[in-house]
């Protein structure tokens, strides 16, 4: 069998139903055994788009995404969408094509050392330079990419090899002495949180993306229930824990709640599973919960005691170690947290997540984002761009079940959104996908709008163009006395671009409209493309600033 074959029956083998693809000169093999192939091939207009779509399959599925592209130039523009995927600890296969073999190191047409180029930002990668090895090759890429702390994983396949000859045998399973993944937590380790658990007084517990890739939303329920422990989710772990619950904290760190970041601040014991305490979630570190104990539960053993020094740490699964203290917590032992609550409430009775309607008859683009939750009922997967619409989507969209908010949230790769929510509506037909962007986000892939035309895909794009790059303009407005260096937009005609593409494009400039608008792009079929025109100026907040204490904010508490 042609490799070219052989890597396709391998991606059949496990389980893959849809490549996102763009071809070049040296994949030509691959395409040719694709064509008669059960994979469905989708067609990005950008390779960095078809890497964003992978993400996205992957996010709201916990599937493995798969993309493909030709090598130098098609294989370094699918790099941003594996960085993105590298910092999110989103499980992918990137599948480049290479040169010969024999040109390798020669500056050859379109030659790029892919390998060399994306090894700090992958799990892994190979260069598969012997047929015989490729089969074995895809089989532990997709369990490095799916195994541990997921993250995507790079193939690089000369043209040569595609079409060199081996005999096809795949493996049941496979193992790796060198990688064995812990997912139990120490016992001893269990006992000691527990511990900590019966004498605290102030608990939080604060739960990242890991608690999305382990599916282990149903046992942190449990948990937090049965020990009575509120719960801040970070923003990539967002639909980890219902958002109407009433232990819910809503997100911590820079433009998190106000509540959360007060908790967290005045807690005497801190419960991390699955968050690595990215730097917009701690601010100042040395005032980032000075009073608490720490425990830190993560299946990535170097994400422990990297930023934030923990007292327990515990190197498991977060869906295993859940389980291990749900059952051997006692009942009698837990504390009673009735004033720690009561505190809480007060919080948020005090500094409710809100804005000011104001009567300028500019839309507020956090009116548009709740009249999205309340006629989704929160059941829609939600995708983002990157910046202000971003920040609003988590603040004012109810996130109550995993894998409906799709995000850059480590890289804060502008235009991932848009091509994501693409790879999320495909794997997802029956289910409603939005996706809120920036008019400067959409703008990044917005040719892909030729890929919902061509394949009919039913996404629906909220515009919330307020004619700026503006969380850069609110930087710029706070801290550099409103001096707007690059970042107002003179924007294109969206609707007409849209129409021009095949699509259905509208325009909402009144708040007078927003609620009807809204109930007309949801009724469609069809993909929509709708262009809200907000409040120019309009700023996130709360906000803490770079550099200060996560107790610091302005905006939230004034």
């Amino acid at each position: 069998m042609k490799g070219s074959k052989i890597l396709i029956e391998s991606l059949l083998k496990e389980g893959v139903e849809v490549i996102f693809g763009y071809p070049g000169g040296s994949v030509i093999p691959l395409f040719d055994s694709l064509y008669d192939s059960p994979i469905k091939l989708i067609l990005p207009r950008h390779e960095q788009g078809g890497a964003h779509m992978a993400d996205g399959y992957s996010r709201s599925t916990g599937k493995v995404g798969v993309c493909l592209a030709t090598s130098g130039p098609g294989a370094t523009n699918l790099t941003t969408g594996i960085a993105t995927a590298h910092m999110d600890s989103i499980p992918m296969v990137a599948i480049a094509g290479q040169v010969k073999t024999s040109l390798i190191g020669n500056d050859a047409f379109q030659e790029a050392d892919i390998t060399g180029i994306t090894r700090s930002i992958s799990k892994h990668n190979y260069l598969v330079k012997d047929v015989k090895e490729l089969a074995y090759t895809v089989k532990e890429a997709f369990y490095l990419a799916s195994s541990g702390r997921p993250g995507p994983v790079v193939i690089d396949l000369p043209v040569d090899v595609q079409n060199q000859e081996a005999e096809f045998n795949y493996f049941d399973k496979i193992e790796i002495r060198s990688y064995r993944p812990s997912h139990f937590g120490h016992p001893g380790q269990i006992k000691r949180i527990l511990k900590l658990i019966y004498s605290a007084k102030k608990p939080v517990l604060i739960v990242g993306g890991g608690i999305i890739s382990s599916g282990a939303h149903q046992e942190l329920l449990r948990f937090a229930e049965s020990a009575n422990i509120p719960v801040t989710a970070t923003l990539m772990g967002l639909g980890g824990f219902p958002s109407t619950h009433k232990l819910a904290l809503g997100m911590p760190g820079m433009h998190g709640t106000v509540y959360a970041n007060m908790a967290i601040t005045e807690c005497d014991l801190l419960i991390s599973v699955g968050s690595r305490f990215d730097d917009r979630v701690t601010g100042k570190i040395s005032a980032f919960a000075p009073e608490a104990k720490i425990i830190h539960i993560d299946i990535d053993p170097t994400s422990i005691s990297k930023n934030i020094n923990v007292h327990i740490p515990v190197v498991g699964d977060a869906k295993a170690v859940l389980e291990q203290l749900v059952e051997e917590a006692d009942p009698e032992k837990l504390p009673n947290l009735d004033n720690w609550h009561k505190k809480i409430k007060e919080w948020k009775k005090k500094y409710p997540l809100a804005y000011k309607q104001v009567s300028t008859g500019k839309i507020k683009p956090q009116y548009v984002i709740e009249e999205i939750y309340n006629q989704t009922k929160g059941a829609a997967i939600i995708a983002t761009e990157v910046g202000q619409n971003q920040m609003w989507a988590a603040q004012f969209y109810k996130f109550d079940y995993p894998r409906h908010f799709l995000s850059s949230g480590g890289l804060g790769t502008m235009g991932y959104g848009f091509p994501a929510a693409i790879g999320a509506k495909i794997a997802n037909p029956s289910k409603e996908v939005v996706v809120i962007a920036g008019d400067g986000s959409f703008q990044m892939n917005i040719q892909e709008l030729a890929t919902v035309d061509t394949y009919d895909v039913g996404v629906k794009v909220i515009i919330l163009n307020n004619h700026f790059l503006g969380m850069v303009r609110q930087w710029q407005e706070i801290f550099y006395n409103r001096r707007y260096s690059g970042t107002p937009l003179k924007n294109p005609d969206f609707v007409k671009v849209a129409q021009g593409y095949g699509i259905k494009g509208m325009r909402i400039k009144k708040p007078s409209e927003v609620k009807a608008a809204v109930g007309e792009i949801l009724a469609s079929k069809k993909a929509v493309v709708a262009d809200f025109w907000i409040e120019p100026e309009e700023n996130v907040f709360p906000m803490v600033p770079a550099g200060e204490a996560i107790n610091r904010m302005i905006g939230g508490m004034a």
